[in-house]
């Protein structure tokens, strides 16, 4: 095989196979064009839940109640959280909540306020 043949996207998996003209993951059952896999991905873009981009520092709200895991505490909607850190993970927000300590939220649960 003198072709290799790009990890997956989105488990990064290096036992992808070509299926006619796709390349098809094993391990997730991820389907993607071989040229999609070419084209280089610039800087993720972070935005709120009504597509503001954020940055890091910014101050946040929540626009909806949040059940935490692990605990009977749920942080109530209209929260503000100051000061956020943008991560590339699956909850892009990583912060610290007045009376809880630090967590991570989705974007997609906050709004941008302004400066």
């Amino acid at each position: 095989m003198s072709d290799v043949l790009p990890p997956c996207p989105v488990c990064a998996s290096v036992l992808a196979y070509e299926d006619g003209a796709m390349l098809v993951c094993p391990e997730c059952a991820h389907e993607w064009s071989p040229a999609a896999a070419s084209v280089a991905a610039g800087p993720r873009v972070y935005k709120d839940a009504n597509g503001n981009l954020l940055e890091d520092g910014d101050t946040v709200t929540l626009i909806k109640d949040l059940k935490l895991k692990g605990s009977s505490q749920v942080v109530k909607q209209g929260t503000k959280v100051k000061n956020i850190r943008l991560v590339d993970e699956d909850h892009d927000i990583d912060c610290k909540i007045d009376g809880l300590g630090g967590m991570k939220l989705k974007s997609e649960f906050v709004k941008k306020q302004p400066r």
